[in-house]
């Protein structure tokens, strides 16, 4: 099976998380952490920089690594490392995503996910009971 390597960025403003609804493919209208693949030589801060700017068209600054997650979809394996970031400049565009808002660690759990990232989400609420 093919392993597949990504990037996500756990955007945070103060209490809120940014999170990105999918506008294509076999997961659309289902709720992610933004970001995507890794290419060819690039260290994964700057694929995650990339991705942001490509898919929103936003700046990040990438604060601290939070987790690496593995997942066997049907049809490859995912690996995909996960960091904390912020904005810090350009101007929103959905290029790749139908949907984003601002929510709560609380309101997480009501949304319909993509599977890779219902881990983050427990690794966030981990994160915050400390």
């Amino acid at each position: 099976m093919k392993t597949i390597e990504v990037v996500a960025g756990i955007i945070q403003n103060n209490n809120e998380i940014f999170i990105t609804r999918r506008g294509y493919g076999e997961f659309e209208n289902m709720w992610e952490f933004p970001g995507g693949k890794m290419q060819m030589g690039e260290t994964r801060g700057e694929a995650l920089r990339r991705e942001i700017k490509e898919e929103l068209e936003l700046e990040i600054e990438i604060s601290k690594y939070l987790t690496t997650v593995e997942y066997d979809y049907p049809n490859f394996h995912l690996k995909m490392h996960c960091f904390i970031c912020t904005i810090s400049g350009g101007e929103l565009h959905l290029n790749a995503h139908n949907e984003v808002k601002w929510t709560t660690l609380e309101e997480l759990d009501k949304l319909n996910w993509v599977p890779a990232d219902i881990s983050v989400i427990e690794k966030l609420k981990a994160q915050s009971n400390k």
